[in-house]
């Protein structure tokens, strides 16, 4: 399958595919790299929440603010909880969480919108980006699905409710962006029997043990997350997935690899105003 994400800038790669086909659309995920940040957040962290410097993570959203040619007083962000609350985005939202953390949304780890002119922005160091996309009817989201949203089915949350309210299945594409790979990502017996709900007898794909240690294996949370997204109707031409492992890539942020002291990259998607 080709891969979904191209880059345009060292701190920035895009969705070119949907971009492309849809003129204002502006949809991708950061790098860590072409930052003021510091430290271990060396140099574009865009996570208020760990630490680092306020003033310089303001001031690297505003450096991505450039690049994308979107206005960060446009944006929203939230407060991000592992857990599957999706929250519908509008005008009175705008500048929600940008640029600082307080104004952010309580405990939400999903949005989407049907408006032009609003950025929809969340963290990750590891965790699943999820991105969603309905051309015809006009309407973005995405969602964080760590190894928790994940198993709670925030991906087929959201289809759900696109889906109650009008969109048919086969009108939305999803794109699943970088996070850390089923080679990176060891788990215990406790995450994969949550995961296991998931499994059917010709599907399990996404976990397998790890040689020679008992009760630990691989698990792959982007493929759990495109199974999710087919069992909730997406036809499996709609979703695609990327190649690049947050982990294996020394230019993302790793919560995993960098042992928790690390920052955050951002994940985006709006339709500019003009």
């Amino acid at each position: 399958m080709k891969e979904p994400f191209v880059s345009i800038h060292k701190s920035v790669y895009v969705i070119k595919e949907w971009q492309d086909r849809s003129p204002g659309l502006v949809a991708g995920f950061t790098t860590k790299e072409g930052g003021m940040s510091g430290a271990v957040f060396k140099s574009l962290n865009m996570g208020f929440h760990v630490g680092d410097c306020v003033e310089h993570v303001c001031e690297n959203r505003q450096l991505l603010s450039k690049t994308l040619d979107f206005p960060v007083s446009s944006w929203v962000g939230a407060v991000q909880t592992h857990e599957d609350r999706i929250v519908t985005v509008g005008e009175k939202d705008k500048g929600k969480g940008a640029l600082d953390y307080q104004t952010s949304f309580e405990a939400t780890d999903g949005f989407f919108t049907d408006e032009k002119g609003i950025l929809l922005t969340l963290c990750y160091a590891d965790c699943v980006p999820l991105y969603f996309f309905s051309n015809k009817f006009n309407r973005i989201g995405t969602a964080h699905a760590g190894w928790k949203g994940t198993v709670s089915g925030i991906g087929l949350k959201m289809v759900k409710k696109w889906e109650e309210e009008g969109i048919p299945l086969q009108e939305i594409e999803v794109v699943i962006g970088p996070s850390i790979c089923g080679d990176c990502y060891i788990v215990d017996d406790y995450v994969i029997d949550k995961a296991r709900q998931w499994e059917e007898s010709n599907n399990a794909l996404f976990y397998a043990p790890v040689d020679g240690r008992k009760s630990n294996y691989h698990l792959s949370l982007q493929q759990l997350n495109k199974l999710i997204l087919m069992k909730a109707g997406i036809p499996q031409e709609n979703i695609q997935m990327t190649h690049y492992c947050t982990s294996c890539h020394s230019e993302f942020f790793s919560h995993r690899r960098d042992l928790g002291k690390t920052g955050r990259m951002m994940g985006f998607i709006g339709w500019k105003e003009k």
